[in-house]
Order: C-alpha cells, then sequence, then structure tokens
C-alpha cells in the first residue's frame, strides 16, 4: 500500500500546527508536504536579531488563558522556555494625556462609570454612568459595528479614547468597521441573553475578585528565545518536506485527490495529493478555491485587510524607561506642537518581560491601521525617524538606538468586519462539501496564536478522516 500523501499550502503557525497535528493522525509513513511562498516559514511569527539579542518582530505573545497555545508549548517540550509578563501596567495616551489602562472594561467597554472616570471627561463619564437608563439593546440575532453601538449607548469618548486603541492594537482596525460578535463575543452573548445595557454587559463577564493570597493566573505568555522556537519546533516534529519560496499557482481535483500546480508559471510543477490544508491568507485562499469552491472564493473576497509595520529598537544600556509595559494611542493624537503620532503603540519590552531586561534596552514601536497605508509609504529610515519623535515626547526617551529593525507585514491582519461569524460559516460550509479539502488561518476564528492553532488542529483531524477513510 503506498504512502498517505497530504500537502499544506502556507506555511505559518496555522499550517504548522496542521502539520504537527497530521503526523499524529496519519503516522510515520504519511507524506506530508509544506509549500510556503515566502523564503522563511513562520508567517507573523518572526524572532530577529535586534542589538544583538532574539527580539519578536512580529507576534510576541499568546493568549495564555485559552489553552491551545500552552498546550502545544508543553506537548512540544518547550515548557521550560515559557515566559509571563512582569507586573509593570499598560497606559493608554488619549485626550492629550497617558494614564494607566482601566481595570474593570473588557477590551475597554467599561462595567461602570467609574472604571473609566480617570480617562474620560465629565460628560463621557456622564454619558457612561446614564447609559443603564437608554431602552434596551437588542440585537435580535444580528451584528453591529462596535463604533456605532458605542457611540449610540455612550457617546464617542469610549470608542475613541479606549476601545479604539485596544482594538487597534489586536486587529490593527477601526471600531467604525470591526463587527461586535466576531471581536467582542462575551459581550454579544450577554446581549444576547437579555441583558439590556452594556455596561450591566461587561460585569457579566468580569472574572470573581481573586482570592487572598491566591496568585492569578498570567493572561500572556511567550517563549524565552523567540516565538521562532515555536516554528522551529514545529517543523521538526511535524518532519514534513518543506518547500520554501514556491507559490501554488492552481489547486485541482483529480481523479483520487488533489494536484497542485507550484512553481513560475513558465516552468510549474505538481504535487499530486490525497488531501489538502489550505492555511493562507484571504487572497490567495479566494484565488484556490474559485474553481473548487466558488462560493468560499467568494465570501474571502469579500474580507478586508489591514497593513502594519513592526519598528524594533536596541537603546543604549542605561536608557530609562517608563514604569509601565507600554503605551497605547488614541487615533488622532498629537504632541505637544500638534504634529500627529505615527505610531499607533509601543511596547516597553525590557520593562513588560523580564527575560529581556539587561543591555541593550528593547523597545518595539508599532505603525499602522486599516486605512493608514500611507504611513506605511516612508522608507524605513523615515519609519525609524518618526517613531523615534513619538517616543521622545510620549515617554521622553531621546536615546539614539545602536540598532533598528523594521519589519513590514503586508496584509498582515484581517479586517473582522460586521457579519464576519456568518462570512466565516458561508467558507466552511462550501468548504465542507468538497473531500479531502479543509481551510485553516487567521482569517477564521480569530488572529492570535492560539485560535491559529486551534483552526490547523480542526483543518487536519478534516482532512485525516477523508484520506484515512480510503484507504481499501
Amino acid at each position: 500500500m503506498r504512502a498517505l500523501r497530504v500537502a499544506v499550502v502556507g506555511g505559518g503557525i496555522s499550517g504548522l500546527a496542521a502539520a504537527h497535528r497530521l503526523r499524529h493522525l496519519l503516522g510515520p509513513a504519511a507524506e506530508i508536504t509544506v509549500v510556503e511562498q515566502a523564503d522563511r516559514l513562520g508567517g507573523k511569527l518572526r524572532t530577529a536579531e535586534v542589538g544583538g539579542r532574539a527580539y519578536d518582530v512580529g507576534a510576541e505573545a499568546f493568549l495564555h488563558r485559552r489553552p491551545e497555545a500552552a498546550e502545544l508549548v508543553a506537548e512540544l517540550g518547550l515548557g521550560d522556555r515559557l515566559a509571563h509578563p512582569s507586573r509593570a501596567a499598560a497606559s493608554i495616551h488619549a485626550g492629550g494625556a497617558t494614564r494607566p489602562v482601566p481595570a474593570h472594561t473588557l477590551m475597554g467597554v467599561p462595567a461602570s462609570a467609574e472604571a473609566v472616570r480617570h480617562v474620560l471627561s465629565p460628560e463621557g463619564v456622564r454619558r457612561v454612568a446614564a447609559e443603564p437608563d437608554l431602552p434596551p439593546i437588542r440585537l435580535d440575532g444580528g451584528d453591529v459595528a462596535v463604533g456605532a453601538l458605542l457611540t449610540e449607548r455612550f457617546g464617542p469618548e469610549v470608542a475613541d479614547r479606549l476601545v479604539g486603541p485596544l482594538l487597534g492594537g489586536v486587529y490593527a482596525g477601526r471600531t467604525d468597521h470591526l463587527g461586535l460578535r466576531a471581536t467582542m463575543p462575551q459581550l454579544a452573548t450577554a446581549l444576547d441573553s437579555g441583558v439590556g445595557s452594556l455596561l450591566a454587559a461587561v460585569a457579566t463577564t468580569m472574572p470573581a475578585p481573586p482570592q487572598p493570597r491566591v496568585p492569578r493566573p498570567p493572561v500572556f505568555g511567550t517563549l524565552r528565545d523567540g516565538l521562532s522556537t515555536l516554528v522551529d519546533r514545529l517543523a521538526e516534529v511535524a518532519g514534513a518536506r518543506v518547500r520554501l519560496g514556491l507559490p501554488v499557482r492552481a489547486l485541482t481535483r483529480v481523479e483520487h485527490g488533489w494536484r497542485l500546480e507550484i512553481g513560475s508559471a513558465a516552468a510549474p510543477e505538481h504535487l499530486d495529493v490525497d488531501g489538502v490544508v489550505l492555511a493562507v491568507p484571504a487572497p490567495a485562499a479566494r484565488k484556490l478555491l474559485a474553481d473548487v469552491a466558488p462560493a468560499a472564493s467568494r465570501r474571502y473576497g469579500e474580507v478586508e485587510l489591514a497593513s502594519m509595520a513592526v519598528v524594533a529598537l536596541a537603546l543604549p544600556p542605561g536608557t530609562e524607561l517608563p514604569e509601565r509595559s507600554g503605551v497605547l494611542i488614541a487615533e488622532g493624537e498629537r504632541d505637544a506642537g500638534g504634529t500627529p503620532f505615527t505610531a499607533k503603540a509601543f511596547t516597553f519590552s525590557s520593562r513588560k518581560w523580564d527575560h529581556l531586561a539587561g543591555e541593550p534596552v528593547l523597545v518595539r514601536g508599532s505603525v499602522g491601521r486599516h486605512g493608514e497605508a500611507h504611513l506605511l509609504q516612508r522608507d524605513d529610515d523615515e519609519l525609524v525617524a518618526a517613531v523615534r519623535h513619538d517616543l521622545a515626547r510620549l515617554a521622553g526617551v531621546t536615546a539614539a538606538p545602536v540598532d533598528a529593525v523594521v519589519t513590514r507585514w503586508g496584509g498582515g491582519l484581517p479586517q473582522y468586519g460586521v457579519g464576519h461569524l456568518d462570512l466565516v460559516r458561508d467558507v466552511e460550509d462550501a468548504v465542507a462539501g468538497v473531500p479531502g479539502l479543509a481551510v485553516a488561518g487567521a482569517t477564521l476564528h480569530g488572529v492570535g496564536i492560539p485560535a491559529c492553532i486551534a483552526t490547523g488542529d480542526a483543518a487536519a483531524a478534516r482532512v485525516a478522516s477523508h484520506v484515512l477513510g480510503q484507504i481499501r
């Protein structure tokens, strides 16, 4: 009997998680091929050398309270490299001032007026306090833009000063375009249950107060040597044949499975397999599914993307950073001279992570929200200069870096717009009707590392079930 053959298109965390799970499900004899258009594996997980130190210039951490990433780290024998943030608190720059990110909020949506009193104007606080007196919210099963709902219930300040910066940090998006159900599912669930106000809905999502002398579980985790460690270990244990620098140009059904057309149009090569996992961004999925799952292709084509850049700075030994883990910057904020800030956030990594303390001092600035492509059209030197200007105005840090690395993520973040959950359901329903094919990736059920791993696991299970069922 010939060996089972499976292809994974896309070598990011979703595709590598799928390859790893396929190896477990199909056994050591299966031929698993990972095809990646870029010249490296990892997708948005990338660890670079900055100032002589390993430093993540893509995703920097994963949500530890969601189990998939933490469990995978343990499964791969990397548990001794796990690190959690220090106790340094995050801050937010809004309304011309930098203040701590308020507690008792859900992505910035408050559970009470008191929780956000130090961030909003007196009128903004009054609007929040009066929100429960408004007519009850009724979604009736539908979705709504986060910004529209917040403005209707609270006025503009909660969206502009709190939720916008927080969601912008996750999705590089804007509240006016992001849908409630995909970005704040807990809040939507509470409203669906009959809770009529936003304050009350958020209050139902708040965790119970910690017990005295009982340490709180960590919210985030990362790996001390960088998240590329996870990429490398996944590739090692999956035992897949890795093909880098090769686009997949076409995907075709053949008699006993699938044929992939790989490489240049002038001299393509073909790979015949029993099953395929597509773990690629929406534009690539749209193209590859156009003939084999046209309904899914059309829905993928509706997904908008945001681009961003990470500017990593290694600052001289002795550089003093604020006693904070970082600062989020509200859209439209300007410095004292009236110049708009270029960065949307800074992470003071040498404060946030104990393993990154020491020399040189590490800071990363993030640039780019949906619709801000013009900010990214500057060359690297200009971006570094703009980010340094912002760092000086926001944090008083003026030291010239000993090293700077700019990493651009063009189209790196899918936008979870109004009705995104319906779009994903339509994609998955359409693909479910095609034997031996499954999809994974950040477009589907979350942009974070655990959510991407979950889609890879699910896609692997679907494809493995099909190909094992074909054994005669």
